[in-house]
């Protein structure tokens, strides 16, 4: 009997969209906002389109090749079964690990905040492990579960920010949205790898495609609707926020702007509520990106890319979940994340352009249409370029960081190889 697909239209444009509005919109409004100013609701119009055009390669790709390895299944699939993508792989696992003990950190702040009422190293721990588990619990009874309460997250945390916005604007200030006040406009192009990070976890509906009834049809609709449904709702929040808050103001709460543009209309009351939906969201995406790397170690284990181990039964998923969440933890407890963060968001970024470039060598069997693949490399590239830009204000070594990035996975890839004496394989044979 076949089993019955998790993951329809309306399933999948959730897991996009949980995935997206995560911590992202809590926490890099504030910060891209202090580069872009009051101009900022333009570029995350430009952080849009670039996951758009990426969010279009990939969904080709993922039609082609229905796997719940995602991104690894795609570099495996163009690059060959060899260790250049068996790095990247690696590569890719680490970065997105470090992407999600960040969003468990931020879940941690804000618990802590609200509940200890001071900022306790031991407390923030304590509660980024505890909503690790709890999740790895949720991911371990199978992705029916996952897709049902991601709807349920989801439509909470969009219910909260969405009534924040309508009633927001009653409240707004336009001489604060004036653009004789604005910022150059060449800080909007500063910004645009900020406010695409804001966008990075479209590519978790990719993960869905072996689960999905009919990737064909469903696959490249829920990703165009799931980043168009999220930049509209950025930019009216980014109204919202500056509309009400000084520029000043904005900085000064830069990692929690978003609660505090609630206090000229719903007070000490409406920060509260803000703060409860910072947490939703940041749990939101914490569920939808451990499914992703969940899949992710799953296709690594299958194609030999870590030991056999990952790929175990356990109740309705693999033991790579249970491993995953336990190098999280370690992750949370034991790292500065800050600076490791930027360096793995850039990472992400250079895998999403060399999977945009591998593209081309299958271009045929995809059907993709060439100028868009091609614009979704050359809009990477540049969001490279700005990330690097912007990062090395604040890391000066940050280019040498990323080369050691790679080295570091090449040298895990031929010591996996080592031990486990198995190749890389591709799951999906065409």
């Amino acid at each position: 009997m076949q089993q019955k697909k998790s993951f329809g239209l309306w399933s999948a444009m959730f897991l996009g969209i949980g995935s997206m509005v995560g911590a992202g919109i809590f926490v890099l409004l504030g910060e891209a906002g202090a580069i872009a100013g009051n101009l900022v609701w333009i570029s995350f119009i430009l952080g849009g389109i670039i996951a758009l055009l990426s969010g279009y390669s990939l969904a080709k790709l993922a039609v082609e090749y229905p796997s719940r390895g995602g991104i690894v299944e795609y570099l495996v699939q163009c690059y060959g079964e060899g260790v250049f993508s068996g790095s990247l792989s690696v590569l890719f696992y680490l970065s997105a690990m470090i992407a999600i003990a960040m969003v468990a950190k931020t879940f941690g702040t804000y618990l802590t905040m609200m509940t200890i009422g001071t900022d306790s190293t031991i407390w923030v721990n304590i509660f980024s492990a505890g909503i690790l588990v709890l999740f790895m619990l949720i991911n371990l009874a199978g992705s029916s579960i996952i897709a049902k309460s991601e709807n349920v997250i989801v439509i909470f945390k969009l219910s909260i920010l969405i009534v924040f916005t309508i009633i927001a604007f009653f409240y707004i200030d336009p001489s604060l949205l004036s653009i004789k006040d604005a910022p150059p406009a060449k800080y909007i192009f500063s910004s645009v790898a900020l406010t695409f990070f804001a966008y990075e976890g479209f590519r978790v509906i990719t993960n869905t495609a072996e689960d999905m009834t009919d990737p064909s049809k469903l696959m490249l609709k829920s990703m165009t609707i799931a980043i168009l449904f999220v930049m509209a709702l950025y930019i009216v929040v980014t109204f919202a926020v500056f509309g009400n808050l000084p520029l000043p103001e904005v900085i000064k709460a830069q990692d929690y702007a978003l609660a505090e543009a609630a206090k000229p209309a719903f007070g000490e009351l409406g920060f509260k509520i803000m703060a409860i939906a910072a947490l939703v969201s940041t749990a939101s995406s914490i569920n939808a990106n451990l499914y992703a790397v969940t899949n992710v170690t799953y296709q690594m284990a299958k194609n030999g890319e870590l030991p056999k181990v990952y790929k175990r039964n356990v109740w309705h998923s693999s033991e790579g979940l249970i491993i995953s969440t336990i190098i999280l933890i370690i992750f949370v407890i034991f790292f500065n994340l800050e600076e490791i963060a930027a360096i793995g968001s850039i990472s992400i970024l250079f895998i999403h352009g060399l999977v945009h470039i591998g593209h081309f060598l299958k271009i045929k069997k995809t059907k993709a249409n060439k100028i868009l693949v091609f614009l979704s490399i050359v809009t990477i590239a540049l969001a490279i370029i700005l990330a690097l830009n912007y990062t090395s204000k604040h890391i000066p070594d940050v280019g040498y960081f990323i080369a050691s990035g790679f080295v570091v996975a090449f040298l895990i890839e031929m010591l996996l190889r080592g031990i486990t004496k198995r190749v890389v394989k591709k799951q999906i044979t065409k």
